[in-house]
């Protein structure tokens, strides 16, 4: 929940201009407020970024005030979705069920959702990361087509407090989790402050196909250096 309209524009004009140095073949998604959507899309308009939505909700319309559908977000040229992020299940309820209502809506509309899957401090210090990843896994694509999806593994104790999963146990999980998909080739991202000073030790990694960043993507010349990373 960053920047007006305006924020966002500005921060188009810092970051725009270092993608001329970004190699073709990575792809580049701002996901951003649903205020900022359509001052984004017509932006970006003929650039290299591509545009995603925090959220989406599984129903056309109907009284579910404050929510959006995959209607309302395709009108305005989204093409990702994020879903399930750690805050969304943390504070708002989110389950796997519902989860898996995203997704699956978010597909049928064309949207290719970024499903995130993670675990606690607590979790990870009794050993249930893997089960619980696994279990999140299985829940949450019930139905879904691997053929349009991308993961993304967030260690909720690594998110905005400084902690970093080690760039190897981070391999490591990202390993696992694609071992329980039908599609091997599904991009898996890793996401847990990731930062200018990290992204190219963790992109050394085999298994990790990306990053999904949150706080150093708010400042433009930081979250560019993440873009550039050195392969």
């Amino acid at each position: 929940m960053f920047k007006t309209q305006a924020d966002s524009e500005e921060f188009l004009q810092g970051f725009l201009p270092t993608l001329q140095e970004t190699p073709e073949e990575r792809e580049v998604v701002l996901c951003v407020p649903y205020t900022d959507l359509s001052v984004l899309s017509r932006n970006l308009h003929g650039s290299r970024v591509n545009l995603g939505a925090q959220n989406v909700h599984w129903e056309e319309c109907g009284a579910f005030t404050g929510e959006i559908s995959a209607s309302m977000l395709t009108e305005m040229g989204v093409r990702y979705v994020i879903v399930g992020h750690s805050e969304r299940r943390q504070y708002f309820g989110e389950t796997d069920e519902t989860v898996n209502l995203r997704l699956r809506t978010a597909q049928s509309y064309g949207l290719t959702p970024i499903l995130c899957v993670g675990e606690t401090k607590q979790q990870r210090d009794a050993n249930e990361t893997k089960s619980l990843i696994a279990t999140q896994i299985q829940k949450d694509l019930v139905k879904v087509d691997q053929e349009s999806l991308v993961i993304a593994y967030e260690p909720i104790w690594a998110i905005g407090t400084g902690d970093t999963c080690e760039a190897q146990e981070a391999n490591l999980i990202i390993k696992s989790i694609r071992s329980q998909l039908s599609n091997p080739n599904v991009p898996i991202q890793y996401g847990g402050s990731v930062r200018p000073s990290n992204i190219d030790e963790i992109m050394a990694q085999p298994e990790i196909d990306g990053v999904l960043v949150g706080g150093a993507s708010l400042e433009p010349i930081s979250f560019a250096r993440i873009v550039n990373y050195s392969a």
